[in-house]
């Protein structure tokens, strides 16, 4: 097994992802960070910071899939 093995994934799977890393996460970083400064709850920088890495992680994994699938696609 190949370490770019790793991010083989279904298609369901790459669409679910996908949606998680463009909508949810930018929009639950952004909610939490903004409330957070409104009411004074705790952590707010260290979660929407989090959240975010956590985002740019996903975006580098969904990339990677994404290369190795159209290299799979085009070499057939």
């Amino acid at each position: 097994m190949k370490f770019l093995d790793i991010f083989k994934m279904k298609s369901e799977t790459y669409d679910k992802l996908k949606y998680v890393a463009l909508v949810f996460l930018p929009i639950a970083a952004s909610l939490y960070g903004g409330l957070a400064e409104v009411w004074g709850w705790p952590y707010g920088t260290q979660i929407q910071t989090s959240i975010s890495l956590i985002n740019t992680a996903l975006g580098g994994w969904l990339l990677i899939s994404t290369n190795q699938y159209n290299k799979t696609k085009s070499s057939t």
